[in-house]
């Protein structure tokens, strides 16, 4: 596999021999001098350029310039089969290639907007760019208690869709909805009680890829119990497992935070849970 140097070289390069390209920008977790580094991480790309048509739908200049691709994608054509350069803002390639790099590299004639996320310029043949290596905005951020409650009454409220389709042995309806509409919620709570524990500091990652971080051992076990097999009867354990993990952290997030925790609604949706699972309604 290529070194960080030598793909950052890569990029560099090319950028500095095409004359239509102005600049050449670095995001993502590549950028952010906080977070772990490994060979899985993905090159975040932009180049900016004076003309969008040399890069439209040419996934050739990807492997010539950068090597061999096992796989690409293309998302701007899979969202939209009839883009054309004259209308297409940009264009990104998602491209794997044979040593396990992974470049997401977009083009486009505008100046992205990154925000305050973190990014290292690489090439700016006009010299109007510069780093910003700051990665507060990826950090936990305190909930206001309109949000909190939000997340509290989505949370609650859906668990009568899974218990629905777990009464029915709707697995495949089951399971989506509680990754769908509970997992969110949860990993929401999560998120909020890291960062009462660490003063809203950190950033736990993507889909909460840094729950083992920075949870303590005994909340994360718990956590990981929260996914489980198809077998209905270990989904509504796990269910009700789930169930307490939310109340005990939404408990703890609102008396840190100084938040109201609306307790009425969470024992009206647990006794309607258990209600459904032991079949009181068809009595």
């Amino acid at each position: 596999m290529r070194s960080t140097e030598e793909m950052l070289r890569l990029i560099t390069d090319a950028a500095e021999r095409d004359e239509n390209v102005r600049a050449a920008v670095l995001s993502g977790s590549r950028a952010d001098i906080s977070r772990p580094k490994d060979v899985y991480q993905d090159y975040d790309v932009a180049f900016l350029v004076k003309n969008l048509e040399p890069y439209f739908n040419n996934p050739c200049y990807i492997e010539r310039t950068f090597g061999k691709v096992l796989i690409m994608q293309m998302p701007d054509l899979n969202d939209n089969p009839d883009l054309s350069f004259e209308t297409a803002e940009h264009f990104t390639y998602l491209s794997i290639f044979e040593d396990g790099i992974r470049l997401d590299l977009t083009f486009t004639a505008a100046m992205p907007d990154w925000g305050n996320e973190p990014m290292k310029v690489l090439f700016d043949c006009d010299g109007h760019l510069s780093d910003n290596l700051d990665n507060e905005c990826y950090m936990v951020k305190r909930p206001p208690q309109a949000e909190f409650s939000a997340c509290c009454n989505e949370f609650w409220w859906c668990l009568n869709n899974v218990a629905k389709g777990l009464k029915r042995e709707e697995i495949p309806y089951a399971k989506s909805m509680f990754e769908l509409t509970l997992r969110p919620q949860l990993n929401k709570m999560v998120s909020w009680y890291i960062g009462t524990i660490s003063d809203f500091s950190v950033s736990t990652g993507k889909l909460g890829k840094y729950f083992k971080k920075y949870l303590p051992d005994s909340i994360y076990y718990k956590y990981l119990k929260t996914y489980t097999t198809a077998d209905p009867a270990r989904i509504w354990t796990s269910t009700i497992n789930t169930c307490k993990l939310f109340s005990d952290l939404a408990r703890i997030v609102a008396q840190d935070l100084g938040l109201g925790y609306n307790a009425d609604e969470e024992a009206g949706a647990r006794l309607y849970m258990m209600n459904v699972k032991g079949g009181v309604y068809e009595k």
